[in-house]
């Protein structure tokens, strides 16, 4: 009697591979949160799977997160990934906006006043 066949559940190609060995980019690092979206050109018919596959998810704004969610591999690989493809052209990414140290209290007192006495 034949057991059954049991499914693969680990990636079939490990990220060092899927990165050719680097850890890390030119640029400097992304964020997870920041947001990438594909620049609208044509990448060329030889360009690695896993970059296909970063330009087709990312016809709208995606965080590098959700990038590396979609694709089931870990965003340290993305990022790289992500990296080579802005270098090239094919991706476009928004940096995070800053977190504000603190807003200004008085200021914010006034808006709420001048609010509510609108109402």
């Amino acid at each position: 009697m034949t057991e059954p066949r049991e499914e693969r559940t680990t990636a079939a190609v490990r990220p060092y591979v899927i990165t050719r060995g680097r850890a890390g980019s030119s640029r400097a690092e992304l964020p997870w949160e920041t947001l990438v979206m594909a620049s609208g050109s044509v990448p060329p018919p030889d360009l690695q799977p896993e970059y296909r596959r970063i330009v087709d998810f990312c016809q709208g704004l995606l965080s590098v997160a959700e990038v590396a969610a979609h694709l089931g591999q870990p965003p340290t690989v993305v990022q790289v990934l992500l990296a080579d493809l802005i270098d090239w052209g094919h991706i476009v990414a928004r940096p995070p906006v800053r977190v504000v140290e603190r807003a200004d209290m008085d200021l914010l007192r006034k808006v709420l006043h001048g609010l509510e006495s609108k109402l």
